[in-house]
């Protein structure tokens, strides 16, 4: 669908609250309680596949092999040389904690 840039703005704006209002995201078809049964019927009425699964031993893997695992390149490996192996020797502290804005 192609939309003039009017129209785009129209309907994305739809969604912005007005100063004040907080959308409240625990409530409707993606609440927690139920929201698998939820959005099982939401696919089924849809039309659409169920999702796939991934396997159980994905989740089993350290963030290390899930990257590779992704990417095809090792965390594990040196960027510049691509020889020598990558060992933590000293993690730094930030100098200084981030400001905490008020946004409202």
């Amino acid at each position: 669908m192609t939309l003039s840039a009017e129209e785009f703005i129209r309907r994305f704006l739809l969604h912005v609250l007005p100063r004040g209002f907080h959308r409240i995201r625990y409530y409707g078809f993606l609440g927690n309680r139920f929201r698998q049964e939820k959005l099982a019927r939401c696919r089924q009425l849809l039309g659409m596949a169920l999702p796939q699964v991934p396997p159980k031993q994905s989740a089993d893997l350290d963030y290390h092999d899930r990257h590779e695992e992704l990417t095809g390149t090792s965390l594990r490996i040196c960027p510049i040389c691509r020889r020598g192996h990558m060992v933590v020797v000293e993690l730094l502290k930030p100098l200084r904690t981030p400001a905490i804005t008020d946004t409202s």
